[in-house]
């Protein structure tokens, strides 16, 4: 007698809500990444390009037929700092920079706590107005500001124009309403109780800023500090105008003056090289320069 053998039933099931909720998730995400990763090409392809082009000739640049060079130049970077003594347009833009950020950060710093810390008649309007400040275009600020230079060099003999004294002077009155709303942000989030109680402890309130508030504000101030360096580095207008010898105009002089006519291959050497210790510096400081701009935004 045969036995029975044994029926398997197959049923399909569907799918739970769960289910199709984490494949809509997986999928979201997995979109998300394509587009973060072509974001992020997007915003590489310029800096590739720069770096492709300091090793082209001048023709190739001019072209644009193929996208590497048929033969490396690596004479464009000797070539690019003997031109224009490029050496000197570096040191000058060091020079002028750091003076500017270390003044501003120091004065915002003090001027920030003093703000955030005391109340006085016309705090309130005299933050406002710092602020309001960078509401106007600074290009509405060249002739006059010139004309002001001009005025006090002529009549007190300080040369304002055409020194790293007064592009230092420039920088640090440009940027010192907006350092001066970040740290004032920053130190009014730091608790008070912190300063009191140093204070009860023989602290004066001036030793209570060096001792309490500086080091709990150190990314505030780094992050003020980044700020500063980097606009005043990348500024040419008024640098150009009031004949400065910064990195930027010295990048200008290779189109059309100084003997090199739209020598566009050793401009983009020239970039590449003032942008290796910007960028190196802020990858360093860029978990505090983050931190310094988020943590003051909440008391």
């Amino acid at each position: 007698m045969a036995l029975p053998q044994a029926v398997v039933v197959r049923t399909r099931t569907r799918p739970t809500r769960l289910t199709r909720a984490r494949l809509q998730n997986t999928a979201t995400e997995r979109l998300l990444d394509v587009l973060l990763i072509v974001l992020i090409l997007f915003m590489i392809a310029p800096i590739a390009f720069l770096l492709v082009s300091s090793f082209k000739t001048r023709s190739e640049v001019v072209s644009g037929a193929q996208l590497l060079p048929s033969v490396w130049q690596f004479q464009n970077y000797p070539e690019m700092w003997a031109r224009v003594q490029f050496g000197k347009f570096l040191l000058n833009s060091l020079i002028i920079c750091g003076s500017a950020t270390l003044i501003a950060t120091f004065l915002a710093a003090l001027t920030g706590y003093a703000l955030a810390r005391f109340r006085f008649p016309g705090a309130d309007l005299f933050s406002m107005a710092a602020l309001g400040t960078q509401l106007i275009p600074g290009t509405l600020f060249l002739i006059p500001l010139f004309l002001t230079f001009l005025t006090i060099k002529n009549v007190t003999g300080v040369p304002l124009v055409g020194s790293n004294f007064g592009a230092i002077v420039l920088y640090v009155g440009f940027f010192l309403p907006m350092s001066l709303f970040i740290l004032r942000s920053f130190f009014a989030a730091i608790p008070v109780d912190l300063e009191e109680q140093a204070m009860v402890d023989g602290c004066t309130r001036f030793g209570a800023f060096l001792r309490i508030a500086l080091p709990l504000a150190s990314p505030g101030l780094i992050s003020t500090a980044v700020y500063v360096f980097l606009t005043a580095w990348d500024e040419l207008v008024f640098a150009w105008v009031l004949n400065v010898q910064t990195i930027p105009v010295g990048i200008r002089l290779f189109t059309g003056v100084a003997g090199a006519q739209d020598r566009y291959e050793l401009m983009s050497a020239a970039a590449v090289v003032v942008t290796i210790p910007v960028a190196v510096t802020f990858f360093v400081l860029q978990k505090r320069f983050v931190s310094g701009l988020t943590a003051g935004a909440v008391k």
